[in-house]
């Protein structure tokens, strides 16, 4: 059998990557084989070892593209917006939105991955990657949140972000009943409105 060039071998990676941040999102860090990466990448799963260690390996490059994806994305529609509140309203809007929540596999890494978190060991590579990400994407958020109170501003930030990733949670876990319709539209409207996004926590 002839050896793989590496440009071939190079996109094989990419596609395992790939594969995996999207079941990863999907199903979380810990739900997946590497048979069931290897499946969805259309390779067979004797080849993975020659692009990673272990399949924990894999999952911390996975989970860092996870983020990676959601920040460029965010950043685009920061981007779109001459003004930062209504820029902050282009990242809620479909972040609690139903195609967000239907659609994991593209969606909020936080989400996907924190229940796993709850039981990942403090100095972890994965947790590391996880927090790095969270770190990022929440300055992002609250960079976008300015009335010359720098704690109250961080304060908000915080409720605001918990908020969006908290009532996702909910709307998935509620999926197929009225209420995961409910919880996004409330949590929406809330975050919102021209008053209480920033009134005094």
């Amino acid at each position: 059998m002839p050896r793989v060039s590496r440009k071939q071998a190079d996109l094989n990676r990419e596609v395992i990557v790939e594969a995996a941040t999207r079941l990863f999102r999907e199903r979380g860090l810990h739900g997946i084989s590497v048979v069931d990466v290897m499946a969805a990448a259309g390779l067979t799963h004797g080849g993975f070892y020659g692009h990673f260690e272990s399949r924990e390996a894999l999952a911390q490059e996975a989970s860092g593209r996870a983020f990676e994806q959601s920040a460029a994305r965010w950043k685009e529609r920061i981007a779109a917006h001459d003004d930062k509140d209504t820029a902050r309203r282009a990242l809620i809007e479909p972040y609690l939105s139903a195609a967000s929540r239907d659609n994991p596999g593209e969606s909020c890494p936080v989400v996907a991955f924190a229940g796993d978190m709850c039981h990942e060991a403090a100095g972890s590579g994965l947790r590391e990657t996880f927090m790095d990400g969270l770190n990022a994407l929440f300055d992002t958020f609250g960079s976008l949140i300015e009335t010359g109170d720098n704690d109250g501003d961080r304060q908000q930030a915080l409720v605001q972000y918990s908020l969006m990733v908290g009532a996702l949670t909910l709307a998935r876990a509620t999926r197929g009943d009225a209420l995961s319709d409910e919880i996004l539209q409330a949590a929406r409207s809330f975050l919102t409105a021209d008053s209480s996004p920033l009134a005094p926590v």
